[in-house]
């Protein structure tokens, strides 16, 4: 392949790498990077332009689909593509798959943040806090009994670290935990086995929470569809916070309306932001949030210091951290 030749001279005729930011609003704070590389943002309807100039591209915006779309077959392009998120699926094409750019991510920062999302979703449908609030509203004094949460089983789909996050924390709380991935793995130290793609049918119908954490993939689009809702048992409840399309979303809502699941909660839609005008909005027994299980206060400053970490790892010529497996579409469990 072409390399980008878009690296400008310093002042002192030392040259400095060319950094491309496909930007959002805030911007990163980059202040590391200062005088040690020129900074230039894109947009969508500028970044096809500027790709041939730049030797680094940082996908700050990872909802855009702009890297995908404009992504060269031939000639100049970066030499390294770091995105702002956990997932990949946003950004790789067949050509930027092909190449020998390195792809990184943002593995280490939204592990915790989402584990403890799901948590505050199994604490709130177990205990019923919709109803409490609910009735509240209503000033209705209506006593209730709720679930036990110790005792109960939890089938987490994705092993990577989002999903090992998941499990640990469900842990905690007494729940026991099947953890799926792409293939089974036995003497883990936290989870005995890690089970393949392949026994999760078994293991739904044993389900009391089933938690989607994997990756978008080929193979992954569409696993949760009307087969695998008629598995569950009419007390699971379903979690998603890994990628919409992962769901089929009709499937889903008549899961929940005709009362063959319990209770479903999703941060994460095929198409989104989420149309005011989307029936999932008054689907009964549905928790909707606008893709926030990851962000907590200070994310955006983490991200970038993150990224400003591997960028002197790329300037020294190091390995970098966070290495998407392209063909995968996801950085490979060691």
């Amino acid at each position: 392949m072409s390399v980008s030749t878009g690296s400008t001279d310093a002042p002192g005729g030392t040259t400095v790498p060319t950094l491309l930011v496909l930007g959002s609003e805030p911007p990163p704070r980059l202040d590391r990077l200062t005088g040690r590389a020129e900074i230039v943002f894109a947009d969508e309807t500028t970044l096809a332009g500027l790709l041939p100039t730049a030797d680094a591209l940082l996908a700050w915006d990872f909802t855009s689909d702009a890297i995908r779309e404009s992504w060269p077959a031939h000639g100049p392009r970066p030499r390294w593509v770091h995105t702002a998120s956990a997932g990949v699926d946003r950004l790789l094409c067949p050509a930027l798959i092909a190449d020998d750019t390195v792809v990184t991510n943002a593995r280490g920062v939204f592990e915790q943040p989402i584990a403890e999302y799901v948590a505050g979703l199994v604490i709130a449908m177990a205990k019923d806090f919709y109803g409490s609030w609910e009735l509240q509203r209503q000033r209705r004094w209506q006593h209730r009994e709720t679930l036990r949460l110790a005792g109960t089983r939890a089938v987490v789909v994705g092993s990577g670290p989002i999903g090992r996050a998941v499990g640990s924390t469900l842990l905690a709380l007494g729940v026991g935990v099947d953890l799926v991935g792409r293939r089974e793995r036995t003497g883990d130290p936290e989870f005995g086995r890690v089970h393949a793609a392949g026994a999760l049918n078994g293991l739904l119908p044993h389900a009391d929470w089933v938690v989607c954490a994997a990756p978008l993939t080929a193979e992954t689009r569409g696993m949760f569809g009307a087969a695998a809702f008629a598995l569950m048992p009419r007390r699971a409840r379903f979690v998603n916070v890994a990628r919409g399309p992962l769901v089929d979303e009709a499937a889903l809502v008549a899961a929940l309306r005709e009362w063959r699941i319990a209770a479903a909660a999703l941060d994460v839609f095929a198409d989104e932001p989420l149309a005011s005008d989307s029936p999932l909005w008054d689907v009964p027994h549905l928790i909707v949030s606008p893709h926030m299980s990851g962000d907590t206060l200070g994310w955006r400053d983490a991200l970038a210091a993150q990224f400003q970490d591997n960028f002197d790892r790329w300037a020294a010529g190091e390995p970098l951290r966070n290495v998407v497996d392209k063909r995968l579409g996801y950085v490979p469990v060691t």
